[in-house]
């Protein structure tokens, strides 16, 4: 069973939210937009109101129940709108020409190079989790990565891992860019690697917003996004 929301008519606009959100967190762009298209806003499983992970889900996992979602609802090569993790799986289904075009907004799917400290953490969490499994559990990683249950850690871990620089390098569709000049979780250098690879993309940075840039200047955001999608 799918758990969406669906409002509006005309042609299809798709909304994919992102890591620990859902459906709802789309709010405002499903009021504006479904003036002039027919709005659907999925939630993906293991978040909002859908179905627990079967498995632990790489991206490429999410993309394909994204694909099998469009079939049941009729939904052909639409539009979408995605944020932050809904990006990355918007990377994968622009790679397969089953997206018209899209804006991303936080894209996430690019990762940095790694530290030294890095490195260091990450040998210290095996090292305790060898004697003191459960406390190297709660005590290593971030505060998002901590709350997920045990599933959705593994899922989380496969995730946070794979670079989609392969992936945008195929894509040949239009893609908006719309990022937050504060936001630290997908920093514009990171999308300056999406713009590299994607021919047909180009960037919007709204001023003053973080990582929600389409909740904290929803007004800003649906015109830039209304722009490029009609």
């Amino acid at each position: 069973m799918i758990s969406y929301l669906r409002k509006g008519e005309g042609e299809d606009l798709v909304l994919l939210h992102g890591y620990l959100a859902s459906k709802e967190s789309f709010y405002p762009q499903i009021t504006y937009f479904s003036r002039f298209f027919c709005v659907t806003a999925l939630d993906f499983p293991g978040f909002g109101g859908a179905e627990e992970l079967p498995a632990a889900w790489s991206v490429s996992d999410y993309a394909d129940w994204t694909e099998a979602a469009f079939s049941s609802l009729g939904i052909v090569r639409p539009r979408v709108i995605a944020h932050s993790f809904g990006g990355r799986v918007a990377v994968k289904l622009l790679a397969r020409d089953a997206i018209e075009r899209a804006v991303l907004a936080g894209c996430a799917g690019i990762v940095p190079k790694r530290k030294a400290s890095y490195h260091v953490r990450v040998k210290a969490y095996r090292a305790v989790r060898r004697v003191a499994p459960r406390w190297a559990e709660k005590h290593f990683g971030s505060a998002e990565y901590r709350a997920l249950p045990p599933l959705m850690k593994q899922s989380y871990k496969k995730i946070v891992n794979e670079d989609l620089r392969e992936e945008a390098g195929r894509i040949r569709r239009p893609v908006l860019f719309l990022n937050g000049d504060c936001d630290k979780e997908t920093p514009l250098s990171s999308i300056g690697v999406y713009l590299s690879r994607i021919p047909e993309s180009r960037l919007v940075v709204l001023e003053g917003c973080g990582h929600f840039a389409h909740l904290q200047s929803p007004l800003a955001f649906n015109a830039a996004a209304e722009e490029f999608l009609r």
